[in-house]
């Protein structure tokens, strides 16, 4: 697909005037060898042309476009990228690159760099279908990513207004928090899962009876916070029960 739409732009731009590639260098082995899959014959055909100083700037594009393109089907995401970028410092309208390459940026699991080049292809060309289903989910991705750091290292309750030894040392550990914050959770999911109001404030009661031991036995000779609360975490989420 990237090969069709760069030839369809590298047409329309001949017609514009823009000076025929070299002569004595022949890209179409390449193109070959690269859409027959043959690596061997592409490594060799597509380095002749775009080594070679004297290939013109559109077949050199298109070579690095194919070669790239051959690279990331068998999983040489760096080299790809690298054939891709350089594609595009030569012609910075291809959407279609633009979209493959941030594709590989995903697999590398660079979601900004990813996120940046679907937004290059849309700027490009707004109707990319596939351009806009990756950015549009490479930016929820983010968002959910933003919000969950936003939120993380920090417990359920105000750590301004901890007055106990035990919430202070909650507010004082990331791994704290996030398990305080997430039995908090765990424990509300139960409650709205509860058959009927009886069960509900049987369960409440069961995390009541957690934090008051909690407050109770911390600071005690071997009371394991940690411990405590990954097990009452356990239990919720219904490794022991419910």
């Amino acid at each position: 697909m990237i090969l069709c739409a760069l030839s369809a732009h590298q047409g329309r731009a001949a017609t514009g005037g823009e000076p025929a590639a070299v002569g004595q260098v022949d890209v179409a082995p390449c193109l070959a060898a690269t859409s027959a899959d043959d690596v061997e014959k592409a490594t060799s055909a597509c380095a002749d042309v775009i080594d070679n100083e004297k290939t013109g700037k559109p077949d050199l594009v298109k070579a690095l476009v194919a070669r790239g393109a051959l690279l990331a089907l068998h999983d040489q995401i760096d080299r790809a990228i690298a054939d891709y970028s350089r594609a595009l410092l030569l012609d910075p309208s291809l959407a279609d690159v633009f979209n493959a390459r941030g594709e590989l940026w995903l697999k590398k699991g660079d979601r900004p760099k990813a996120v940046q080049d679907f937004g290059a292809a849309l700027r490009i060309n707004p109707n990319h279908g596939k351009a806009r289903a990756n950015h549009k989910a490479m930016a929820q991705e983010l968002e959910r990513l933003g919000a969950q750091m936003a939120i993380a290292g920090k417990p359920s309750f105000n750590c301004a207004r901890a007055r106990r030894a035990v919430e202070k040392a909650i507010c004082g550990s990331p791994e704290l928090a996030d398990l305080d914050r997430e039995i908090f959770a765990a424990n509300a999911r139960v409650l709205r899962e509860a058959r009927s109001p009886v069960e509900a404030k049987t369960l409440q009661r069961e995390q009541d009876d957690f934090i008051a031991r909690r407050n109770t036995e911390f600071g005690r000779a071997g009371y394991d916070l940690k411990k405590a609360m990954k097990d009452r975490l356990q239990r919720l989420n219904g490794v022991d029960g419910y």
